[in-house]
């Protein structure tokens, strides 16, 4: 197998840090598309012309550990598996495996494996749920992993919650710092609850993570009931005060649903709709289609954030692409969450996962959460927690 190798000068007595850097090029890919993610979908996907995005998330990460490259020793899959993307920033590697031209499951699996055989001190890889259970089936708890969340909805507890998240886990783990290992849920859709139209995930199996709670993705929230009377008050709310003339792109989640109901309209769940006028001006929209409202007239936001992680933007809503961001503003933003979805977060702000840092930092604050009739909460909204 090919290598790629470089002496960097280090203390003898420190060994470099063995990273095992896998990225799954197509996860993702469907989710700026409105297809929910990529698999099955590829071809679909590519047609209606989204871009892969996993390598960029990896980038992010990767990027912030090229001040430590003298201590890291990356092994990895040759190409657009890692390692294309870890020789352009000047990374010492070797290459375990040759991926097929168009990756696939087996290509995740048969590389984890090489990886494992080789003994890294950590996985991190970039994907989403569907590459965590491959990671899983082959893994189980046999070393630590790390995921660089990169699919559309991400329900596993294996992921930071944002590339830079990442990055800094790692960079503790090779200052010294005492970085607690522990096990987290490795969960990914109900399809059979999808189809009856709930949104739930299902338990598959458990890997090792670095137990950093301020970074890593908390477990989301699954089979908890809220109160029907709640989520009526928050569409009510919401419904009462919609301005003539607007788009109102309202986001995927069973919150947010409740308005759509409230309003009449049939909704996707999983997508995003626009509302002006009390009608439906477009079901499931892409990035595209979004950024074209937004050019036609004044639009508002509707979001809620996932249960128990907590992340309002950049999970299972890519279609709301920066352009979208930057045309609404901050105060374009009506987000809605129960009161037991808050409570749930124990603390935590709701948190973005944007690939600009600069308009995320220009969307951080403390933000008006509507939470039932009338009745409205101050809360932060962040990139890290």
């Amino acid at each position: 197998m090919k290598q790629v190798s470089e002496t960097h000068s280090h203390v003898a007595s420190k060994p470099l840090f063995r990273l095992g850097f896998l990225i799954n090029p197509l996860a993702g890919l469907g989710g700026s598309v409105a297809l929910k993610g990529s698999d099955g979908v590829v071809a679909e996907a590519l047609a209606r012309g989204a871009v892969p995005r996993a390598t960029e998330r990896a980038r992010s990460a990767l990027q912030l550990l090229q001040p430590l490259q003298a201590d890291i020793r990356i092994l990895t899959a040759a190409g657009a598996m890692g390692g294309d993307l870890a020789v352009e920033l000047g990374f010492s590697c070797d290459f375990l495996y040759q991926p097929a031209a168009m990756t696939t499951a087996d290509d995740t699996r048969l590389a984890a494996a090489a990886l494992q055989q080789a003994g890294v001190d950590l996985l991190l890889f970039a994907g989403g749920d569907g590459t965590a259970r491959d990671l899983a089936s082959v893994l189980g708890t046999a070393l630590p992993v790390l995921g660089i969340p990169a699919g559309v909805k991400m329900h596993s507890g294996v992921f930071a919650v944002t590339p830079r998240a990442a990055a800094e886990i790692v960079q503790l783990m090779l200052q010294g710092e005492p970085v607690l290992v522990d096990v987290a849920e490795v969960r990914d859709i109900d399809e059979s609850a999808l189809r009856e139209g709930r949104v739930a995930s299902r338990y598959f199996s458990e890997m090792r993570v670095p137990a950093e709670p301020r970074y890593l993705q908390q477990v989301k929230c699954n089979g908890r009931e809220v109160e029907a009377l709640v989520l009526q008050e928050i569409a009510a709310e919401v419904s009462e005060h919609l301005e003539p003339g607007v788009s109102y792109f309202i986001g995927p989640g069973t919150t947010t649903a409740a308005i759509m109901e409230a309003l009449g309209l049939p909704f996707s769940l999983l997508g995003v709709d626009v509302v002006r006028d009390g009608e439906l001006q477009q079901a499931d929209a892409d990035a595209a289609s979004l950024e074209a409202f937004c050019r036609q007239g004044p639009c508002r936001l509707i979001l809620t954030a996932t249960g128990g992680q907590g992340i309002l933007l950049g999970r299972g809503n890519q279609q709301i692409s920066p352009a979208v961001l930057r045309a609404v503003g901050r105060d374009g933003l009506i987000i809605v969450a129960t009161h037991e979805k808050l409570k749930a977060l124990e603390g935590r702000p709701l948190l973005m996962d944007i690939p600009d840092e600069g308009l995320a930092a220009a969307f951080s604050a403390y933000v008006d959460v509507v939470t039932g009739y009338h009745n409205h909460v101050l809360y932060r909204l962040a990139t890290h927690a």
